[in-house]
């Protein structure tokens, strides 16, 4: 009986740890499409890749997992560049890609 309770409680785990890195990968798709989209960039191969996973604690104190992400976005159709997204939780704490369009404002408030 404790065999299977200990087997109940693992799964359960499994099932948790694997639904929230989803969770965290498809915030991180959405990110990477938005900011493409805003940026007039082609978002290529429509996924992120996760490339980093780490500790790291919260602004309330606690720990939390924080995770890298990777996607690729082409300016004119011929070239390939990496963007990079960061997730603490399920809060966007870092980012890098395409500003093209965060320029163009810039520029615009400028003038």
């Amino acid at each position: 009986m404790p065999t299977l309770l200990i087997l109940m409680i693992v799964g359960a785990t499994m099932f948790f740890t694997f639904t929230a890195a989803r969770a965290a990968a498809e915030r991180a798709a959405e990110i990477g499409r938005d900011a493409c989209a805003s940026a007039g960039v082609q978002w290529l191969d429509q996924s992120v890749h996760a490339n980093g996973l780490r500790l790291r604690r919260k602004d309330d104190g606690w720990l939390g997992l924080e995770r890298s992400f990777h996607f690729e976005y082409s300016e004119d159709g011929h070239d390939r560049h990496i963007g990079r997204v960061v997730l603490l939780g399920g809060k966007l704490v870092g980012f890098s890609g395409p500003t093209r369009a965060a320029q163009s404002m810039v520029r615009s408030f400028n003038s």
